[in-house]
């Protein structure tokens, strides 16, 4: 047809003994439709079809709605992309077979242990190229960007950073007589006053002091932050590619027998630790069954929309000092990509954070993602506070600050000795490095037997742990 188009149109130009010449222009599949020379025909851009795995999940209908509005704007700007939600939660043991069997979405979250793992077995896209193009590689934060990268490419963008802390709920120690003359929770600052207040707490409300999570890998993540407070280190990087494991430390066995004596001891844990897991804790938390509990700044929504606490009765104070120090672990949410993704696919999946406002833009687009998640957060009594800088992009870091000034919902002196607390590197450690989630695999085995048993012997348990692990630690970094 072609062919004979141009035959047809050669014919005329000599009839009429005049030169004409049109040059075809083609769009990007993903770029924004540009007005057109009608007088050249133009083919239609290629349908992209973009799996979104950060849709919400189903309960969370406000969310959804707003969602809903960035793929108007979205359908808007690029209308020959089709976005299909498709609500995705990493969990390492249904990833695998998803991933090899071509399945996933065209962008999910991980966590920031997961990366070099997902890299090493191909089951990420390499977005570089995508990156360099817009200049968004050098807006990453470089320490984010190192745990994002192999052999100098890339294989995501962070969604946000995190550092833990103890979250509190406020009406348990209010009515265990536990706030100052503001109104202000009386926070533990060390972990013996952590003990000491959950007592407190459990004799006055007859509510678990802490909730402490024994079921999957959490407990060991949460555990290991209070290992660090005790001094203990739990993989050394032996500088040659090799680790070695050191779960069974006096540290790492005083941060353990501490955990018993909370459960043996003072008696301030909730009813079974073996069933609780990441969710579980907010729902302790949000509905008055536990009074304070390990979590980040980045889960906020997690007691109060979610669990239904109200704004005002939240507050989140630091992880409290050890005999070892004070510190925080520091981590965060990456986006990745699915390894069959096609260029123009991840594209796509940009441009979609960039209208969400999780791109180091401070376009007009983005600009409008960030106010339209602060107006939901308000709406849902979510509280509006600053996350941590996953870019590093001025404009970007000023545009956060101004809206989170606008929509500013809480009383900050809930929040300030976290705050205070995590603004120092010193006072934050990354995850341990080596095989991250099969080391708290290890440690929540540990974890679940000194909860069971009373006379459980935490530094042969810790041992067996030690040897598990440093053979995981073999099989996958020795030659």
């Amino acid at each position: 047809m072609k062919r004979l188009l141009c035959l047809l149109l050669s014919l005329v130009m000599i009839m009429s003994l005049t030169v004409g010449c049109g040059k075809e222009t083609t769009e990007d599949a993903t770029s924004t439709p540009q007005s057109q020379d009608t007088s050249s025909p133009t083919p239609e851009p290629e349908k992209v079809v973009l799996k979104l795995g950060i849709w919400p999940e189903p309960t969370l209908t406000d969310d959804i709605a707003v969602h809903e509005g960035y793929v108007e704007r979205f359908n808007e700007l690029y209308p020959n992309v089709e976005v299909v939600p498709a609500h995705y939660k990493y969990a390492t043991d249904t990833f695998v077979p998803m991933a090899e069997a071509g399945n996933c979405p065209t962008i999910f979250e991980t966590w920031f242990t997961e990366p070099q793992k997902l890299i090493a077995g191909e089951f990420i896209a390499d977005i570089t190229d995508n990156l360099k193009a817009r200049g968004w590689d050098k807006a990453m934060n470089p320490s984010i960007r190192e745990l994002l990268s192999k052999d100098g490419r890339i294989y995501g963008t962070p969604r946000d950073g995190y550092a833990l802390g103890i979250m509190l709920n406020v009406e348990l120690f209010e009515e265990a007589g536990l706030v100052d003359e503001n109104g202000y929770p009386l926070y533990p600052k060390t972990w013996d006053e952590l003990a000491e207040t959950a007592k407190k707490i459990k004799d006055a409300t007859g509510q678990a002091g802490l909730c402490l999570l024994a079921k999957d890998n959490a407990g060991g993540w949460h555990w290991s932050n209070i290992a660090w407070c005790f001094g203990a280190t739990l993989t050394i990087d032996n500088g040659d590619g090799t680790f070695t494991a050191n779960l069974n430390s006096p540290e790492a066995i005083a941060a353990m027998n501490y955990v018993k004596d909370l459960k043996w001891k003072y008696d301030v844990l909730t009813a079974d630790p073996l069933n609780e897991d990441w969710g579980t804790g907010f729902t302790a938390l949000g509905t008055g069954t536990a009074a304070m509990y390990i979590a980040a700044n980045d889960a906020v929504n997690q007691p109060t929309q979610v669990n239904g606490l109200p704004l005002d009765k939240l507050a989140m104070c630091a992880i409290p000092e050890g005999p070892g120090g004070q510190y925080s672990l520091f981590g965060g949410t990456p986006y990745v990509f699915a390894n069959n993704a096609t260029y123009e696919e991840i594209e796509a999946a940009l441009n979609y954070l960039e209208i969400m406002g999780q791109a180091p833009v401070a376009s007009d687009e983005a600009i409008a993602g960030m106010r339209a998640d602060a107006q939901n957060k308000v709406a849902n009594g979510v509280p509006v506070i600053p996350r941590f800088p996953s870019w590093i992009d001025q404009e970007v870091l000023d545009a956060e600050a101004k809206i989170i000034e606008e929509f500013g919902n809480v009383d900050t002196n809930m929040y300030q000795s976290y705050f205070d607390a995590t603004k120092s590197d010193g006072n934050l450690r990354m995850e341990e490095p080596g095989l991250t989630q099969d080391m708290y695999a290890e440690i929540t085995k540990v974890l679940q037997a000194v909860i069971i048993d009373p006379d459980a012997d935490v530094e042969a348990l810790l041992n067996k742990a030690n040897e598990n692990y440093q053979s995981l630690l073999d099989q996958t970094f020795k030659k």
